[in-house]
Order: structure tokens, then C-alpha cells, then sequence
């Protein structure tokens, strides 16, 4: 039986936002574009340990509450202590800028297009670019299978770090 969506609107006012508004246009963590099969959830990923936890200090109104249940969140700067490996993986908000990753929609870069994506918003074209953009970070895995031994999470942190905050369970590698 399909499930029907009342299409709802969110509002978003943090502090690098505000009056920025997007519907809500599939069910929150389904109709995923089928290329787009990604290994953790936005709330998966807070609870591991992701961006030293910085990235989602201010954004507690737009996304479910049950996203920061025992998030990892560090309101004044980046921890990467935080982190599940225990590194730093994340190159600064400027470099992602000047390499004109950042869409205007979503500031804040990948992991914001991400989560508003799994709450059910679609922007075509976007989408298509950052699933592109999330299918290329496949080439790190294949460096950790051929460099690690199967399971042994302190080779390649920093690689399995940026996987993990690109929603791939390298954990699991």
C-alpha cells in the first residue's frame, strides 16, 4: 500500500540561513534516487561521530529531535576527538567554497544537502550533482580493501573518517 506524504514545508533560521524555506516531497528516509544507496543515516552518523562535531550545532529546529539523541556535538569548535576514528578528516568550509562545491541552498556543503534529502526534500538537479559527487568517494574504499586488512579500523582512519562523513559504513571494511 503507498504511503501518502502530506506535502509539508520547513523554515530554516540558524545562523548561516535564515527565511530559507523547502518542501518536503517524499517520505523522510525512502524514494532515495536508485544510485543513491547510502550505508548510514543522518542520525547514524551524528551518534558516530562525524565533522569533530561542529556541523549541526545550530540546526536542532529544522531536523527530528531523535536525529541528536546521543549525537557527538562540540558547540564551540571542531573536537575531532569527536570523530569516530578519532581524526580530523574535513577540509574547511573556504576550500569546499573555492572548489565551488557548495550549492546556495545548502551552505553548509554535503552533509546539510544530505540530511534534507533524507527528510524528503528533491532538487533535481542538485541531487543528481551530489550523488555524483557521494558515488567518487567510492574510489576510497577501494584504497582501504587494497592497503587494510579486512576489519582493522586503525589503518587508513583519516580515509575511513572522510567515508564515514560521506555516509559509508568503513567500519565495516
Amino acid at each position: 500500500m503507498p504511503i501518502s506524504l502530506a506535502r509539508r514545508w520547513i523554515e530554516v533560521n540558524d545562523r548561516m540561513q535564515r527565511g530559507y524555506a523547502y518542501e518536503l516531497a517524499a517520505p523522510e528516509g525512502r524514494d532515495f534516487h536508485p544510485d543513491f544507496r547510502p550505508e548510514l543515516t543522518p542520525k547514524e552518523m551524528l551518534a558516530l561521530g562525524v565533522f569533530g562535531g561542529k556541523y549541526m550545532t545550530d540546526t536542532r529546529a529544522e531536523f527530528p529531535a531523535d536525529w541528536f539523541e546521543g549525537a557527538k556535538l562540540s558547540p564551540e569548535r571542531a573536537d575531532p576527538s569527536l570523530n569516530f576514528f578519532g581524526v580530523a578528516a574535513s577540509q574547511p568550509l573556504s576550500v569546499w567554497r573555492a572548489k565551488g562545491w557548495i550549492h546556495p541552498d545548502d551552505p553548509r556543503g554535503w552533509f546539510q544537502w544530505y540530511c534534507r534529502y533524507h527528510l524528503g526534500r528533491r532538487l533535481p538537479e542538485e541531487d543528481d550533482r551530489q550523488i555524483r559527487r557521494w558515488k567518487a568517494m567510492r574510489r576510497h574504499i577501494a584504497q582501504i580493501r587494497r592497503h587494510c586488512r579486512p576489519g582493522d579500523c586503525s589503518c587508513r582512519r583519516r580515509q575511513r573518517q572522510a567515508l564515514l562523513q560521506w555516509a559509508y559504513d568503513s567500519r565495516r571494511m
